[in-house]
């Protein structure tokens, strides 16, 4: 547990290529005394799903599809060594401090092989009893029995705090090699039922439709659950069987009595035991600690005889088990210490502990005040200031006053109400003040893994619990202890695979930063509940979380943490298909620098103006509108929502129109023919309106005529003679000439040239310029697809009108480049054709 030694696995930085950390030497540290150098980053990629998580503890984890690539095989099963070596891990620590006695099971005899029986014919058993009546050291023995009944062996597990799929995730991790990888629950369930164990369960807190789900899902599983009776009952039609565990007899308790003082009970401590027995109804519990009493009586009785007998000094009691500074004892008045009242062996934890250590009864205050939960024995001398208190936590199980709990240790049952009547509870929130700034300083040190801090996440959630509801807005610049330590172990949670926790801290943090105002903390809190929810597939939720916090991100200007959350909420809105409106309020700026950020697919509804489309043949230039409300999108336009894949099928629908438009051009311009009449421009050209002058047919400041649709584009011409295309509007207006002013409702400049057959519908009004003025030049060859039929002046759509059969290139046509805006388009004549260039 020390923390200055580091390991390059510490949130998933395995092989980063970073050398490990050096120690300074003593010269260099005064040399740049007022330069910091900023911590790292500590992230964690993971797998959840078809998801790939990111880990981000500074602006919010980040969330994206999971790439082929990243996706991970099939996990493969532990072997039985690796299995054993995880099972070791998974068991508490072997207090310090000398070596306890052995135990028996006394009375369990018949219980026990009831319980392999069954078992062993693949049924799934519950064990009921109460709170200190021996259940898990029942199911230990019965675990080493069935230890080759299954091919996958014994799988250990502890339901304390844990939900069905928590205890699935646990399985699948107890069978397979699957480091970094939360399989979806589809996958799980999947996985889960090729394995066959006899898994052992103890301390469930679920029942009835939980516990069927749990049986159900690994079919080839036998559970052994253990359970108090306080916990629900399985169904009725459930194929797990249930047995219950009673008492002892009163002989068995006053074995327990002898063993743990080591001799024979005299007359008056065997009718002592006798009434214990009536009271605790046979608990071994209450033996165990009944016996610790014994075991101080004698202790007490030694150290005053000694006083008496020969007279040593204090100094010489060294070797005798230590004495609490508030216990004197008259040793010429008593020659002997009295047995503890039926009451103080009812409830013996406050007579136990006054007996203890100073650094024990430290740990218990500190175990108080943490809900029962105590912390692992390398954090005591830290948490308690003792350098040896590590040991008290072997003096607290010698006297029964903790039990184990999956990996760690809590205090037993009815001690922490004891002790709390004691007085231990007066001091509670500055004891978890300073187990939540010892916490957060471990849990945030580059050399604790994730693994490790998941180990500690009930102390540290119980830290939480009580710090939270105190928490008021900081004076200064100060941090809010409770959000400080949920900023810290969140992540460490999350990376652990360790999700109920990471949830549960969020939610506390999220809460102690509204209570003290730190508006950037209950945003991340909000991101990051926002992200898991979206890993869970609640997609309502996880839009609600990420919207709240892109909102309080947005009241403090982080720019960052706001692209985060917005890149998260773009994926949720791929998923559920729907239309975001934060997302669709974005701006362009906006759309561009997530676009460029973000590695998911945008999000459907997005609100993006269509890129405008060039021509490479024609001048003419077009573009679309964007609805300006995203309720548009019930009419008939409305906001397009494009995936990538829409972008780059209209990348490649543009690519293909300039080459094609290029291999039109080229094969126009190859061939020299003299009687091109674009090569016959002269140099005053005439602007009359008649049909056989050749000159301008329409003026460019003209009026759309009484046919007009309100949607102008140019038209192709027919073919000539030599089976080239008719020209369609000028490329580059003259240097001497002024630019059109866009007008989205009619086109500037000429369209159309050559002679009709009919008198034009469109009358010349006064012109802009001179033609005089203009100079001539050749236009290049037209695209078949932007120009408009000599046939029908453009901006003239009466239905009178007939097409013309008139050769195209009669006359030249000349004007400036059509600048041409799609709106609804109306009905036409028939009489004419329109061509929209996208």
């Amino acid at each position: 547990m020390d923390p200055i030694n580091t390991g390059p696995e510490a949130y998933g930085q395995e092989g980063d290529g970073h050398a490990p950390r050096q120690r300074p030497p003593r010269e260099s540290l005064t040399n740049d005394f007022g330069q910091s150098t900023p911590p790292l980053v500590r992230t964690a990629r993971l797998v959840s799903g078809d998801f790939l998580l990111t880990v981000n503890p500074v602006d919010g984890s980040e969330i994206e599809p999971c790439p082929p690539t990243e996706r991970p095989a099939r996990p493969q099963k532990r072997t039985a060594a690796e299995r054993a070596e995880y099972e070791r891990a998974a068991r508490p620590p072997v207090p310090p401090g000398p070596a306890r006695p052995e135990m028996p099971l006394l009375e369990r005899q018949d219980d026990r092989e009831r319980l392999v029986r069954l078992l062993a014919r693949g049924r799934s058993v519950r064990l009921t009893g109460p709170a200190g009546s021996g259940r898990t050291a029942l199911l230990d023995l019965v675990a080493d029995d069935c230890s080759d009944l299954a091919p996958d062996g014994v799988v250990r597990l502890n339901g304390f705090h844990r939900t069905p799929e928590d205890l699935l995730q646990d399985l699948f991790h107890a069978v397979y090699k699957a480091p970094a990888h939360r399989p979806g629950h589809e996958d799980l369930l999947d996985l889960v039922q090729e394995i066959g164990a006899v898994v052992v369960l103890d301390d469930i807190e679920f029942g009835g439709a939980g516990l069927d789900e749990l049986v159900d899902a690994t079919p080839e599983c036998a559970f052994l659950i253990g359970a108090t009776p306080d916990v629900p009952a399985p169904a009725a039609d459930s194929a797990v069987e249930e047995v219950f565990l009673s008492g002892l007899e009163r002989a068995g308790g006053v074995d327990i009595l002898e063993r743990a003082v080591g001799r024979v009970l005299t007359e008056e401590e065997a009718n002592w035991a006798g009434d214990l027995w009536f009271e605790s109804e046979g608990l071994p519990l209450r033996f165990v600690q009944a016996g610790a009493l014994l075991r101080q009586r004698d202790q007490l009785r030694v150290s005053t005889g000694a006083v008496d007998e020969f007279g040593v000094f204090a100094a010489d009691l060294s070797d005798l088990p230590e004495l609490p500074a508030d216990a004197s004892f008259d040793a010429e008045a008593a020659e002997e210490v009295p047995l503890p009242s039926l009451g103080e062996a009812a409830a013996p934890a406050p007579l136990l502990a006054a007996r203890l250590s100073a650094s024990a009864r430290a740990t218990l205050r500190l175990a108080v005040a943490l809900g029962g939960e105590v912390p692992h024995q390398a954090h005591l001398p830290a948490l308690v200031g003792d350098t040896h208190a590590d040991a008290a936590l072997g003096e607290l199980a010698g006297c029964g006053l903790v039990s184990p709990v999956g990996s760690r240790y809590r205090l037993a049952a009815g001690v922490l109400q004891q002790l709390e009547a004691a007085g231990y509870a007066d001091d509670i929130e500055a004891q978890a003040l300073a187990a939540g700034h010892h916490y957060t300083w471990w849990a945030g040190h580059p050399s604790v893994t994730p693994d490790r801090v998941s180990a500690e996440a009930d102390a540290i959630l119980a830290a939480l619990a009580v710090l939270v509801p105190a928490t008021v807005p900081p004076a200064g610049d100060e941090e809010s202890a409770a959000a400080g330590l949920a900023r810290t172990a969140a992540p460490a949670f999350a990376a652990g695979l360790r999700w109920s926790a990471w949830e549960r801290a969020l939610r506390a943090g999220a809460e102690a930063a509204r209570l003290s105002g730190e508006v950037g903390e209950q945003a991340y809190f909000h991101h990051e509940l926002g992200v898991l929810a979206l890993c869970a597939d609640q997609l309502d939720r996880a839009r609600a979380e990420l919207e709240a916090s892109i909102g309080l991100r947005g009241a403090v200007s982080d720019k960052r943490g706001t692209t985060a959350g917005r890149r998260a909420l773009a994926l949720v809105a791929d998923l559920s298909g729907e239309v975001i409106p934060s997302l669709a309020a974005m701006t362009g700026d906006e759309i561009s620098e997530v676009r460029q950020e973000e590695s998911a697919s945008p999000a459907g509804g997005v609100t993006t103006p269509f890129p405008a489309v060039h021509s490479p043949i024609s001048d003419t230039l077009v573009t679309r509108r964007a609805p300006e409300h995203p309720a548009a999108a019930q009419g008939g336009g409305g906001i397009m929502r494009m995936a990538r894949r829409n972008l780059v099928a209209v990348g490649a629908g543009v690519l293909l129109t300039g080459v094609l438009g290029t291999v039109v051009g080229l094969g126009m311009t190859s061939h020299d023919n003299a009687d091109n009449p674009a090569d016959n421009v002269s140099v005053n050209p005439s602007a009359g309106v008649g049909a056989g002058d050749g000159g301008l047919d329409a003026d460019p400041q003209q009026s759309p005529g009484a046919g007009d649709t309100g949607m102008t584009s140019t038209r192709p011409t027919d073919p000539g003679p030599d089976g080239t295309l008719g020209t369609s509007d000028d490329p580059t207006p003259p240097s001497d000439t002024k630019a059109p002013s866009q007008s989205p409702s009619r086109t500037k400049g000429s369209s159309g040239g050559g002679e009709t057959s009919g008198k034009p519908s469109v009358k010349p009004t006064k012109p802009s310029s001179s033609p005089s003025t203009k100079s001539p030049t050749t236009p290049p060859p037209s695209d078949p697809s932007t120009e408009t039929p000599t046939g029908t002046p453009s901006g003239s759509a009466s239905p009178s009108d007939t097409p013309s059969t008139t050769d195209s290139a009669s006359g030249p046509t000349s004007g400036t480049p059509s600048i041409v805006t799609s709106s609804a388009p109306e009905p036409v004549g028939p009489g004419t054709s329109t061509a929209t260039v996208i």
